[in-house]
């Protein structure tokens, strides 16, 4: 089991202090907010508060994903930064991949990109991209990120993005993670196929554990159609991609299995990335029955985070609180 350390709406000034502590502490991962701004009037509601309710978003602060791994990562060795997630369909993909392969030529194997379709409509207002038909903006966006992270020419001939050969450097030596998060059917199955995991984004036992069969039974579905049998590290291939008929648009947020990069459909692929939320998390015997249902990795943080207003937890309280946990779960579960 490996453990990320969630902390983010905080005083920018704390980021550098916790990373480090920790990474010191022996946590894996550190996850990386992403929201761009707070519309004044919004009609939409956020999926993982208890109420759907935004407001405790006013005012809270967010720094720009990609500058703070560039920052923290100069300051520590062995973390990897997980963005949790990064509102993908929004932003050009180019753009992405630029700032993706930069940050990771400077970490090396320290960062897995967190991708999801933001549930705010004004994101996509704002971004100046169509609400509709973001799950296929979506699913393009991720192989046009993947495909020019290798380094080689790379074209694209999809419905919404059309590149000719273009290549980037520098790239990493290993390809960086593409983590899908959401609950929905289609979150489920963009990650399943096209991405290297999932993030689980809260919830009950109950929901939890639906979401990890319904994960589980895509997964094995795939590999049944390329002819492999699943394993345990989740190393599971790509299988065949059916295409979706020409005169079909998908809704928005669906899935779409139809791809224009130049990726091959059973391309090897890293081992597949189970994060969630948990209490389980919380406790040795916890984590062991959360590593059974096939979790790889477990995300903590240590304050309620939908509270309207400030963070008024101290830094002191918040390293406190990284560090008992280290104490009392991780030492005992990491050999």
């Amino acid at each position: 089991m490996r453990f990320s350390y969630a902390e983010s709406m905080t005083d920018p000034a704390y980021y550098a202090a916790l990373a480090q502590a920790a990474e010191e502490a022996g946590y894996d991962s550190f996850l990386v907010a992403d929201s761009i701004c707070y519309p004044k009037e919004s009609a939409s509601s956020y999926p993982f508060s208890p109420d759907g309710s935004r407001e405790f978003l006013e005012d809270r602060p967010f720094v720009d994903p990609f500058v703070l791994i560039g920052a923290l990562g100069a300051l520590t060795s062995r973390i990897r930064f997980v963005t949790f997630v990064l509102k993908l369909p929004v932003r050009n993909p180019v753009l992405v991949a630029k700032q993706v392969t930069s940050a990771a030529a400077l970490y090396p194997g320290r960062l897995a990109l967190g991708v999801g379709a933001s549930p705010w409509r004004e994101d996509y207002e704002y971004g100046g991209v169509p609400w509709a038909g973001r799950g296929r903006r979506m699913d393009e966006a991720m192989e046009i990120v993947r495909g020019y992270g290798t380094g080689d020419w790379f074209s694209y001939q999809g419905r919404v993005f059309s590149l000719p050969a273009a290549k980037m450097s520098p790239v990493p030596a290993e390809q960086v993670p593409i983590l899908v998060g959401g609950h929905s059917e289609a979150a489920l199955r963009r990650a399943a196929m096209l991405g290297d995991g999932w993030l689980h984004g809260g919830g009950d036992a109950e929901e939890l554990a639906h979401l990890l069969d319904r994960l589980r039974k895509i997964r094995h579905e795939l590999s049944e159609q390329s002819g492999d049998i699943p394993r345990p590290s989740g190393d599971i291939p790509r299988g065949e991609r059916e295409p979706a008929p020409e005169t079909t648009e998908p809704e928005a947020g669906e899935f779409s299995s139809q791809t224009g990069g130049q990726e091959a459909a059973g391309a090897p692929r890293m081992p597949f990335e189970v994060h969630v939320i948990s209490p389980d998390a919380f406790s040795v015997d916890g984590v062991r029955r959360l590593e059974e249902m096939g979790v790889t990795d477990v995300s903590v943080g240590f304050r309620w985070p939908y509270s309207p207003g400030p963070d008024r937890q101290s830094l002191t309280e918040k390293l406190d609180a990284l560090r008992r946990y280290a104490d009392d779960v991780i030492s005992k579960v990491k050999p």
